[in-house]
């Protein structure tokens, strides 16, 4: 059998960075995230440069920045880059490679070079693409009744799971994973792949799991000063909050409720997978590595889901664990360096001993060296948000109207005192400026001219006050028996 380490890379949807016990979050229960990271590291300062699904998992799965991969933008039905990614890697390197879960890929059965993918991609068969997941609840007698909840995949209205709970994809997920483990060939090492859909709406968790924070006294959603009238707030917040601002207290807390439930629910499901690699043999030859794709402003700010480099969007959890003597992952400890989604491939193949791909841009989080800052970019237009970030600091730039908010995260981790305009700020302030300006490219460096910074015109006043109409529901999910037919390649662009 190999000594080179296996690998149990762990990927959720929707997760902010301060869903977790560990994290000191006042409610959400993850004793087992919990346990994970007093095993191994925790990485605080952990970043999705672009916070929605599809950019996410480029940069995640090539270890490289979106202006290198060449998508900030969510777009289905568009081809990857072609670029080494992680699977492929591992697997010139001799290790037995297979997802599980969620890919994004395209086309849909395209497997980002793992040897094999068993694969469910919440709903998307508008291309003829029956995933397994679907399959196998056809095969359990519920054919096309994924989605026969009701909740869509872009809204927070809840209500409790509809089938047994056998059928929930979370489960499904983890016994698949645990399939895979016990399939493996045992004179190779492997790289396991596990991706989580929730929780990505829709917000249909296991009523048991609802049940579970009844009795919590649920943490309310947070407000900055600056956030509070939206008059003063760039187009793109205003945008951001106006379709919340009709909801009721209640709505919001059955909405924070039923996201809590499905996060505790992976949770739960993953002591599965680790009982799954205890009792083969292989857990203290497993480097584990837990993540997502972007978070979720679960109403803070008055904001929802993600898009946004405030913490809860753009902050991600990074939960790292090597239960061989690796003294770089040190039990119990926590790194306040500065990590984003591109770091995760090159920090795994450093502790299998494989040299990394000369395209890969992002470092390895074991690694001596660190950065001194991360650019963030989201999109095309002058609508959309920009980032950079030293560690401690926060800018984040709007062109429309030539905005900027700085956050001190050191001081104010829930960002509620923006220090733009404070005169105690200015130098760090003009620093991230400049730094923000080098990251600039193609088109975006219209937003400095000889030196200044101009932007664009701001929408006239009132243009985002209204809450937008959505007559579709967001791609509102539908029964899928019969299966609908194929449709030509539809770039959809408001979210997945």
């Amino acid at each position: 059998m190999s000594k080179r380490p296996d690998i149990l890379l762990i990927c959720t949807d929707h997760w902010p960075g301060s869903l977790l016990g560990c994290a000191g979050h006042p409610c959400i229960q993850t004793p087992t995230l919990d346990s994970l990271a007093g095993a191994g590291r925790r990485f605080t300062r952990a970043y999705s440069e672009c916070p929605v699904c599809i950019p996410a998992r480029k940069t995640l799965m090539t270890g490289t920045s979106a202006r290198t991969h060449g998508d900030r933008r969510y777009i289905d039905g568009q081809p990857w880059p072609d670029l080494p990614n992680l699977a492929g890697t591992f697997s010139a390197a001799g290790y037995q490679t297979m997802a599980v879960g969620k890919m994004h890929g395209w086309p849909q059965r395209w497997r980002l070079g793992f040897d094999d993918v068993i694969l469910s991609e919440e709903g998307r068969i508008q291309w003829g693409v029956v995933d397994d997941y679907e399959a196998d609840l056809a095969r359990a007698g519920h054919p096309g009744e994924a989605f026969g909840h009701g909740m869509g995949n872009n809204h927070y209205v809840a209500r409790p799971w509809h089938l047994a709970e056998e059928l929930h994809v979370t489960h499904w997920a983890t016994r698949q994973m645990c399939r895979a483990i016990h399939r493996r060939d045992p004179t190779r090492p492997a790289l396991w792949y596990l991706s989580y859909i929730h929780p990505h709406p829709p917000l249909a968790p296991l009523a048991s799991y609802l049940d579970f924070y009844r009795g919590v006294d649920l943490d309310e959603p947070f407000s900055g000063a600056w956030s509070q009238d939206p008059d003063l707030l760039p187009a793109e917040l205003r945008r951001a909050q106006s379709g919340a601002r009709t909801w009721n207290a209640d709505y919001v807390r059955e909405a924070r409720r039923a996201f809590y439930a499905l996060c505790t629910h992976i949770d739960h499901q993953l002591r599965l997978v680790i009982g799954t690699l205890r009792e083969s043999g292989d857990l203290q030859n497993t480097v584990i590595l837990f993540t997502s794709d972007h978070g979720d402003m679960l109403g803070n700010h008055g904001i929802w889901a993600k898009r946004h480099f405030l913490e809860g969007s753009a902050n991600v959890p990074m939960i790292l664990v090597d239960p061989r003597p690796e003294p770089r992952v040190e039990a119990g400890s926590t790194d306040s360096r500065l990590v984003g989604l591109q770091d995760v491939m090159p920090t795994l193949l450093d502790l299998a001993g494989i040299a990394p791909p000369g395209t890969v841009e992002g470092l390895s989080m074991v690694a001596d060296s660190r950065r001194d800052h991360l650019y963030g970019e989201i999109d095309n237009g002058a609508f959309h948000p920009r980032m950079v970030h030293n560690g401690r600091h926060k800018l984040i730039y709007y062109p429309e109207g030539n905005r900027f908010q700085l956050f001190d995260l050191d001081a104010d981790p829930q960002e509620l005192h923006d220090l733009a305009q404070t005169p105690e700020a200015a130098s760090v302030l003009t620093d991230l400026q400049a730094r923000l300006a080098e990251s600039l490219y193609g088109e975006d460096r219209a937003w400095v001219r000889d030196g200044r910074w101009t932007g664009a015109p701001e929408p006239q006043a009132g243009y985002w006050r209204a809450p937008r109409a959505d007559p579709g529901l967001a791609g509102q999910r539908g029964t899928h028996f019969p299966h609908p037919q194929p449709r030509p390649t539809e770039r959809q662009e408001t979210g997945p």
